[in-house]
């Protein structure tokens, strides 16, 4: 049977779209889906400020009049001037394995990309750099994070026959942090002491919550120059605390490096939650909350980290080694022996020679497709 292109164009469709994704990794052991209240929100026009620059189309495939695939086309304007383009981006991709459905996705989302004046197309990717982005190419035996998606290995072949070709590829590593190397701490100190950095732990979320701006801001400085990384309006900051700080912090595992009153550097870990979030089947109500709750307040050996980083002016100066000093010995008390990092950029080579003095695994690869138009 024919497969059916529908455009996604009311709430109904807009809530097949997102559970397509929880539906076709119903039962898998290491998809972890994300919540459906985040995923509606940040796709609905009238709820994410990134639409004040971005434009979007949604489709869904149909195949025997059952959903067999899903698509987003994006337009980012500003990532467009910055890098000097006309790209759309193409993300929140699935579809099962059959060449007809995925033909037909890529084929309508290559249309509207070429009927907008766009001369490629690259993804996966959201709307801003705090959205899912990048095609899982390595590690499918790996248990996936609330920060990174999961994906079927036959992706990467049907996006291979359609004609993408590799952008740029991320790294995910493991990290046993059961013990910080003594000589590591000693430089620490004499790091801290010779430039006058201070450590700061929040001991009440009503403190937290009042540094999230300078937090945001201090990201955007330390991500400036990476790659296709686009500046988080005061807006997007707003939409994105309210979206995360709330829900998945707890405050001993929140660091601030400060030098005199400026916020220099930070380090956010979390409990891993992809178990509780495949309890919760994407779903914070009735139950899906609990199962949250106990991840974030049970002793666990993995810890993720979240966000990591420094401004670029104190680069030269140590404080990429001064987490370490906070964050192993505060970790490993809390019974958690192993770090899983974000994906780093394949190119970030001093992300990698942060972790130099533990034993470090790569665990998986993702990466973004391009594809001239």
């Amino acid at each position: 049977m024919a497969v059916v292109i529908k455009e996604v164009t009311d709430s109904d469709s807009l809530q097949s779209f997102v559970f397509f994704n929880i539906k076709l990794y119903k039962g898998h052991p290491y998809h972890v889906p994300e919540l459906v209240t985040n995923g509606l929100m940040n796709l609905r026009k009238d709820k994410n400020p990134a639409f004040e620059f971005c434009e979007s189309v949604y489709y869904l495939a149909y195949k025997n009049d059952q959903v067999a695939g899903r698509i987003a086309g994006i337009i980012n304007y500003h990532a467009n001037k910055k890098l000097g383009q006309q790209y759309a981006r193409f993300g929140f991709v699935d579809f099962i394995d059959d060449d007809q459905v995925s033909n037909a996705l890529f084929k309508a989302v290559e249309k509207w990309a070429r009927d907008k004046g766009m001369n490629g197309i690259q993804g996966p990717l959201g709307f801003t750099d705090l959205d899912h982005r990048g095609l899982l190419v390595r590690g499918f035996d790996q248990l996936g994070t609330m920060a990174t998606t999961y994906n079927f290995s036959y992706y990467k072949e049907h996006l291979t026959r359609l004609g993408y070709k590799k952008d740029q590829d991320w790294e995910e590593f493991h990290i046993q942090i059961s013990n910080s190397p003594d000589k590591h701490r000693q430089i620490d100190k004499i790091v801290m002491q010779k430039y006058g950095f201070r450590i700061v732990k929040f001991k009440q979320r009503k403190q937290l919550l009042s540094y999230v701006k300078k937090i945001f801001q201090l990201w955007n400085e330390i991500c400036r120059s990476v790659y296709g990384y686009l500046e988080l309006s005061d807006r997007l900051i707003e939409y994105y605390s309210k979206m995360y700080m709330p829900i998945f912090l707890r405050l001993k595992e929140i660091t601030l490096i400060f030098h005199k009153v400026n916020v220099i550097g930070m380090g956010i870990t979390i409990p891993r939650l992809s178990k509780a979030l495949q309890m919760a089947k994407g779903r914070l109500f009735p139950l899906g909350w609990i199962h949250l709750l106990k991840a974030l307040y049970s002793e666990g050996k993995v810890v993720d980290l979240y966000i990591m980083g420094m401004h670029p002016r104190y680069k030269k100066k140590g404080l990429n080694i001064l987490f370490s000093y906070d964050l192993v010995p505060i970790r490993n008390k809390m019974g958690f022996f192993c770090v899983k990092s974000n994906p780093a950029l394949e190119l970030n080579s001093k992300m990698h020679l942060k972790w130099n003095y533990f034993d470090i695994k790569h665990l998986r690869k993702y990466r973004i497709f391009v594809k001239y138009l």
